[in-house]
């Protein structure tokens, strides 16, 4: 994976020529001062105002939006360092918008910090909902701080300028998000997004599914994007209809969800997911979803709202863990 491979999938880099099939979305340039307010440590309580935005301009520099951030064991108050155009641009935004967006950075969206938010979602209103899901994400971070790790190039890394990305908030359903792999503009797999969770319908309709996401690759996606081995994620309606939401790149920086990356590299393994009376082309891309309940998983993303140990437990990823749990509530029974 090179790095131009990962700058070609920045959201600015694509969302012009795909506008028309994905969904509305406005790039805001982030100033350097609140990357470094982003990234910098400690835990900030929130205060301030928190009104939602509003069509209506400012009078004054003191009627902007102000967002305050404390640190309990300091009197000192960090104030959110945004420039004048940045807060005037963000309600225009919001509004442009419908009122409600889903945030992301350059590539990544702050999923492993929904639990942190007060609806426990990414749905954001203001510009302070935004900023405790940034500073509490791990993969925001990476964003800033690695967007390259995973680049065989030797070439300096490119100088980034950050950017801001706000989505219309759609109420999407996990079980209809699918990711696809491309290799040398061909469709090689689709796996269900959401592999931890059994959906009925995407395991008698993965014809269908399958189909139709192809057809949608044909006309909107093959030999126009910037390269020609990339992953993209797609949302496929209550109708049927196919909207595109992400790309990604095509290595081990981008999650391969049912499949490997050895399976998707060498192409090896990649079929006979279907049975013989499916009668799909020779051609047909590799298709996996979660067939029963009985393979269901933990959330991914288990691991970034509780402390590992409790994850490890849960999971029974760590067999001296729950030995140890199983001899310490033995104990506990015998004292009583």
């Amino acid at each position: 994976m090179k790095k131009e491979q990962v700058l070609h999938c920045q959201f600015s880099a694509w969302y012009p020529l795909f506008r028309n099939v994905t969904i509305k979305s406005v790039i805001l340039p982030l100033p350097q001062n609140v990357k470094d307010y982003l990234l910098d440590d400690g835990t900030l309580v929130v205060s301030g105002r928190e009104d939602p935005p509003t069509c209506s301009q400012p009078d004054s520099d003191d009627e902007a939006e102000e967002i305050q951030w404390s640190d309990d064991e300091n009197t000192a108050t960090l104030t959110t360092p945004a420039t004048q155009a940045f807060t005037t641009l963000f309600p225009r935004s919001y509004q442009f918008l419908g009122g409600s967006v889903f945030p992301k950075l350059n590539w990544s969206a702050p999923r492993d910090a929904y639990w942190i938010a007060m609806n426990s979602s990414l749905k954001c209103k203001t510009l302070s909902d935004i900023f405790l899901l940034f500073k509490s994400s791990d993969f925001i971070t990476r964003d800033f701080t690695q967007p390259f790790i995973h680049c065989t190039d030797d070439s300096p890394d490119p100088c980034m300028e950050y950017e801001l990305v706000l989505r219309k908030w759609c109420e999407l359903i996990p079980g209809a998000e699918f990711r696809c792999f491309v290799k040398e503009n061909k469709l090689i797999a689709i796996s269900q997004r959401d592999y931890t969770q059994y959906y009925d319908h995407i395991s008698k309709q993965k014809e269908d599914i399958c189909r139709c996401i192809q057809g949608f690759f044909k006309k909107h996606i093959q030999y126009k994007f910037l390269d020609e081995d990339f992953v993209f994620d797609i949302y496929r309606d209550s109708r049927g209809k196919v909207w595109l939401i992400d790309f990604n790149p095509f290595g081990e920086v981008t999650d391969s969800l049912l499949f490997t990356w050895e399976e998707l590299i060498s192409e090896r393994n990649l079929k006979g997911d279907f049975s013989e009376g499916d009668a799909l082309e020779q051609d047909s891309p590799a298709f996996r979803c979660t067939n029963s309940e009985a393979t269901v998983q933990p959330s991914p993303y288990l691991s970034y709202r509780l402390p590992k140990d409790f994850v490890d437990l849960s999971t029974g990823e760590d067999a001296h863990k729950l030995i140890d749990f199983l001899k310490l509530k033995r104990n506990q029974q015998e004292d009583d």
